[in-house]
């Protein structure tokens, strides 16, 4: 019997158990999707305290930048490039094809088109009356 167990918070063992369950797909039809967990963090405290950066993670030569962040007191200092690029030269070092990413249009779709990423798909009305933009850059 199975049990169908809704959560809204669910542990990192909880994320690793399904991830492992698509790995293992992936391994057995001949595939490694060489997943693995990425980030630069942004410590501004003696005692090291995160207060930033970027997470994501590679799969199948990809990276996926899921989040970056940057403090409102720290905006415009080149904070957020330096980040992107660090992330591009992680990926470069690992021989990946390229990064994507996601975001609204009301927040940094200019800024990541700077760093010469491109959209190459949007979904209309997410969140209602606006888009979520699908960017990508390919390192080759």
């Amino acid at each position: 019997m199975v049990e169908f167990a809704p959560t809204l918070k669910p542990t990192e063992a909880e994320i690793e158990a399904v991830v492992g369950v698509i790995a293992g797909n992936e391994i057995g039809n001949g595939r490694d999707a060489g997943y693995q967990p990425f980030g630069i963090l942004l410590r501004g405290t003696p005692d090291g305290e995160v207060i930033g950066g970027l997470t994501g993670y590679q799969l199948f030569e990809w990276l996926f930048v899921q989040y970056v962040g940057v403090p409102e007191s720290l905006r415009g200092q080149g904070i957020g490039r330096d980040l992107m690029q660090r992330a591009e030269a992680w990926a470069r070092g690992r021989g990946l094809v390229g990064l994507w990413l996601d975001t609204f249009a009301f927040q940094a779709v200019p800024f990541y088109e700077k760093l010469g990423y491109s959209v190459f798909g949007t979904i209309e009305d997410h969140p209602r009356g606006s888009r979520r933009h699908f960017m990508l850059k390919r390192l080759d």
